[in-house]
């Protein structure tokens, strides 16, 4: 069956591609697996050359990058420039850092020496999501490039054109041919690509349904895996927070990518002193968020990236509605071929609700309402999820110490929404998945800790 892009803004087929036959697909993991063994024994600075290139390239090309994720998934296009942007950046981060984060640590033994060292697994097989194409393949690639590791690409279906399109632009920036290849497969080909004796890792960013599936069957032949899911984020707005300024930044996330984001804020856990006020300014934020074709300028939201993703956000909201939620914005579906939906707002949102319970992913805001802090943080801390979260106060050693001691989530901002840095560690606990990325820690999920040992 062909694999299809459709252009979620007008419901138009972009393209069509022949999934990649078996044997197809075993030369290209065979391939990879060839250029790895010669890659490992390059140094740094080597290894560095190819990733710089690759950050002019993306720079060159981002307005054309940023069109065709726009096309294919619907992101406005100032949100597709940023993205790339970002993956240039982080391109330039591991090149000037990866020497250090790999360096060799020595330990004082009864040896005459001994220390440990950082050697590549080989091949790491990325499964990626479709929310963020290009951003959530640069973070897993440029570490593991650099690591001296080879990358597969199995990328979501309807983002075929940016999967490509990244092979091109490592093949521009004279990456050694095969190190980093796309497989255009479908998921039900992932199991038997981590089953290839040449894969000797997999990570995977999306679905918890779809990290278990793939936990299963890298636990199943013993390789090394790493899980980025699912969330429900939690922003804390306390008593004493600058409501004004939270608002607007809890909207901002919360729209991010139009709320098709794992650490997008998710559910707002408001002090009862700011009901009336709090309502208001969501609904108005919301509100004023112009929605529309993300080829426009001045759009904030595109449509979300297929129908029926739409379609299970707005029988979501429905749901939680008839189990008693109040809506203050959106809620309608729109008419019409595209996927768009409104950003929207539930207030009095509580257990047994879907917008309580579960993760929507799409532009709708969740307010709770609790009495005190203690109670604040236990309805953050009531979810099977732990990606990040956020807490709103104008006292910052209070605030400090909810996030670093009191909140179960694998990134906590005071005063700020959560987002990825190349610089710090990325990832969740609980149903959010396990391992890190980005960061020291990211490039060292994918190597062997070698321990070396002379007498």
């Amino acid at each position: 069956m062909a694999i299809e892009s459709v252009n979620p803004a007008t419901g138009e087929r972009l393209a069509s591609y022949a999934p990649m036959a078996p044997d197809e697909l075993r030369a290209a993991v065979a391939a990879c697996a060839a250029a790895q063994r010669a890659a490992a024994r390059a140094d740094f600075a080597e290894r560095a050359r190819p990733l710089r290139a690759a950050a002019r390239v993306l720079r060159e090309e981002a307005e054309a990058l940023a069109r065709l994720a726009a096309l294919e998934m619907g992101k406005p296009l100032a949100q597709g420039r940023a993205e790339v942007e970002k993956c240039a950046a982080t391109c330039d981060f591991y090149a000037e850092h990866a020497a250090s984060f790999l360096a060799r640590e020595a330990v004082a033994t009864e040896a005459s020496k001994s220390f440990v060292c950082f050697e590549p697994l080989g091949v790491v097989l990325a499964v990626m999501p479709w929310n963020f194409p290009y951003w959530q393949v640069f973070r897993f690639a440029a570490p593991a490039l650099m690591a001296g590791n080879g990358a597969l690409l199995k990328h979501a279906s309807n983002v075929t054109g940016c999967a490509l399109a990244i092979e091109d632009v490592w093949r521009r920036a004279g990456l050694p041919a095969g190190l980093f290849r796309t497989l255009v497969v479908g998921s039900d080909g992932v199991a038997g690509l981590i089953e290839l004796p040449a894969v000797a890792a997999v990570t995977l960013t999306g679905s918890t349904p779809a990290g278990r599936a793939v936990a299963a069957k890298a636990g199943a032949m013993l390789k090394k895996s790493v899980l980025e899911l699912g969330g429900s984020d939690p922003y804390l707005i306390l008593e004493d927070a600058d409501l004004a300024r939270a608002v607007e930044t809890c909207v901002a996330s919360r729209l991010v990518n139009g709320g098709q984001s794992c650490i997008a804020a998710k559910r707002f856990v408001i002090h009862d002193s700011h009901r009336a006020a709090a309502e208001r300014l969501f609904a108005e934020a919301m509100r004023a968020r112009r929605v529309g074709d993300p080829l426009a300028d001045g759009v904030d939201v595109g449509p979300m990236a297929r129908r029926d993703l739409r379609d299970e956000v707005h029988e979501q909201v429905e749901r939680s509605i008839a189990k008693g939620a109040r809506l203050l914005a959106g809620g309608v579906r729109p008419a019409g071929p595209g996927a768009f939906y409104p950003p929207t707002v539930l207030s009095d949102v509580r257990p047994g609700m879907p917008a309580y319970d579960d993760e929507i992913f799409g532009p709708v805001a969740a307010l709770l309402f609790v009495p005190d802090e203690e109670e604040a943080i236990r309805v953050a801390n009531d979810s099977p999820f732990g990606l990040g979260a956020a807490v709103f106060t104008r006292d910052l050693a209070r605030g400090e110490e909810i996030a670093a001691r009191r909140l179960d989530a694998g990134s906590c901002f005071v005063n700020a929404f959560v987002r990825s840095d190349p610089r710090l560690p990325f990832g969740g606990v609980k149903a959010s998945g396990y391992g890190r990325e980005l960061a020291a820690f990211g490039i060292r999920e994918f190597v062997n800790v070698k321990t070396v040992y002379v007498a």
